[in-house]
């Protein structure tokens, strides 16, 4: 938690403030019960109506002065844990763009998107109950105990038996409910995600008629999650009568030893009353407080979640490296690259070498798992290489600022993705003052100018989230285009023509090679017709760069590469192309 009161510091004045007019409505709060005995003891027992008018009054006045501060400290509370909550979901948000894909799919998207929504609302939550209530409830649960030694002493010392006992209750239940709201909190991880693969795979999910197994699974681990709820709650759940029975027990001593000393004169019936009231105040406050330990017991799970994520360093550093332009070096050079994931046994990519050269296109092919999307991450620098440097424009991508890195790259990747709004609005992402002919170009390049003239708004027309109402071949022409709008000097199409038919990418691969400024396309694709007329071809196989040079070349010298053609073509097809 000490990791997140950074985020306090703005809000100093509303974070003393919100606790100090709570301690003041706590003060008039423990008035109360004097004021009734003095009204049962003077004006009561002396029936002087005026004396009790009069106190009617005061405890009027201490209601008012008590709600206008309660109010008050509500207010700043609130202020403070909102402005909280605020800041630091922003700089979580912010953090988390960060990362690299490697902390992204070691930490999983499930697991951030609970941090910035659930974790942040019950932490920022608890801080506003803490300044409203972790310094009143003990400071009216203790001041009780003194107001009670002012009214008599022999009295007082049940509240001194019994205040110890009701916080051994509070606080070992608190230790014992503790880790398992930590545990909750994963299981609550592991349905979110299970939640969102059914949604994201609905469809294949359907198609194999799978969905009895996967409600079997949602269910069993919905059981766990209620297990661990359960009992968490049934420990919780003990506080309440806990409290209430050792509060009932003092409360029968006062009642006893307060009786015992009216009998012999010693005391008087509003006094007893005051030692009752108090004892009833502690009884409200505790159990206040010990609902607050139980949030506070979670948000500080929460709290230990968020700073993990926030002690989660980049594995990647932006560079500052100057580039003075006019350089003659081939656009993109690898020089024996290897690559494993995180967490991975098995290398990915092992001694790349090639070089691009400026307004080459290179067709990358290769076998299910072969290592293509690796390679082309590591371009965009999506991955840092594990071994050996990845060069563009003769300076390794390690020392291009982000901006500039993504400035000179367009990738399209392997699902096509749209954002809600309008196809201009998406057109813009990488060049936001866009025109509308610039847009148009780009859409004639990606065959996706008809999309948009079909359309009755045109570039006006509303995009759902995720692109739901276009066809998957639409919104890959669409995302093409869009990575087209900023001309870029290096181009990447992940797989990204796989919906189109073979007439549109023909016309799509074309129109590539013949555009007005000077660029370097990849096609990644596991199709021959897409990259058999490229300058050249990088074949992998089990992350190894098996083949590089052109089609006719590689269909004479690479075995690999002569499957993949006589797999997709007969003889005569691969001998006429």
């Amino acid at each position: 938690m000490k990791r997140l009161l950074v985020y306090l510091s703005a809000y100093k004045k509303e974070s003393i403030l919100a606790p100090l007019f709570k301690m003041l409505e706590a003060g008039f709060e423990l008035l109360v019960p004097l004021v009734m005995a003095d009204i049962i003891d003077v004006g009561v027992a002396g029936r002087d109506q005026g004396y009790v008018l009069l106190m009617g009054a005061v405890l009027l006045l201490l209601g008012i002065v008590g709600l206008v501060s309660s109010v008050t400290a509500q207010y700043f509370a609130a202020k403070a844990a909102t402005g909280f909550g605020r800041r630091l979901r922003q700089d979580l948000f912010v953090h988390i763009n960060a990362f690299s894909y490697t902390e992204i799919d070691r930490i999983g998207t499930p697991t951030l998107l609970t941090r910035l929504t659930s974790d942040v609302n019950l932490v920022q939550n608890g801080v506003n109950m803490v300044l409203r209530l972790f310094l009143r409830s003990p400071f009216i649960v203790f001041g009780s105990m003194i107001m009670a030694f002012t009214v008599d002493g022999k009295a007082a010392l049940i509240f001194v038996a019994v205040i110890p006992l009701l916080s051994v209750v509070v606080f070992g239940i608190m230790l014992i409910t503790m880790p398992y709201y930590s545990k909750a909190q994963k299981q609550l991880d592991g349905i979110l995600r299970r939640v969102r693969e059914n949604l994201t795979g609905v469809r294949v999910i359907r198609a194999f008629n799978r969905q009895q197994d996967e409600i079997a699974e949602f269910t069993e681990c919905a059981k766990d999650l209620r297990h661990t709820q359960s009992f968490v709650g049934k420990i919780s759940a003990l506080l309440n009568p806990l409290t209430c029975v050792l509060i009932n027990l003092g409360l029968v001593a006062v009642l006893w030893i307060g009786g015992d000393q009216v009998n012999t004169g010693r005391l008087q019936q509003g006094e007893v009353v005051a030692l009752v009231n108090y004892m009833s105040q502690i009884l409200v406050e505790l159990v206040k407080l010990a609902n607050l330990i139980i949030l506070l017991t979670r948000s500080l799970a929460c709290a230990k979640r968020i700073a993990a994520v926030l002690e989660t360093e980049p594995s990647m550093t932006e560079g500052n490296g100057k580039f003075s332009g006019g350089s003659r070096a081939p656009r993109v050079i690898m020089e024996d690259v290897s690559f494993t994931y995180a967490g991975a046994g098995d290398a990915a990519l092992e001694h790349i070498s090639f070089r691009a050269g400026r307004g080459e296109t290179v067709g990358v092919i290769g076998g299910t798992g072969s290592g293509k999307t690796t390679l082309v991450n590591l371009i965009a620098r999506f991955y840092d290489a594990t071994e050996g440097g990845v060069l563009i424009d003769g300076m390794d991508v390690k020392r291009y600022p982000f901006a500039r890195l993504r400035e000179k790259i367009g990738v399209v990747p392997q699902k096509a993705v749209l954002f809600s709004g309008t196809i201009r609005e998406n057109m813009q992402w990488g060049k936001p003052d866009a025109t509308d002919e610039e847009i148009g170009a780009a859409l004639a390049v990606a065959q996706a100018k008809e999309i948009v003239e079909g359309k009755e708004d045109g570039l006006d027309t509303r995009i759902l989230q995720g692109g739901r109402n276009l066809s998957g071949g639409q919104r890959q022409r669409l995302t093409i285009a869009r990575a087209l709008v900023k001309k870029p000097e290096i181009l990447i199409l992940d797989d990204s023509a796989s919906a189109l038919d073979f007439a549109t990418d023909a016309r799509l691969r074309r129109a590539l090679r013949d555009l007005e400024w000077d660029t370097t396309v990849f096609l990644v694709s596991q199709r021959i017709s897409t990259v058999q007329n490229a300058d050249r071809i990088l074949v992998m196989d089990d992350g190894r760069l098996v083949g590089d040079g052109t089609h006719e070349e590689l269909y004479e010298t690479c075995q690999v590469y002569r499957e993949i053609c006589l797999s997709q073509m007969d003889q005569k097809e691969v001998s006429a192309s």
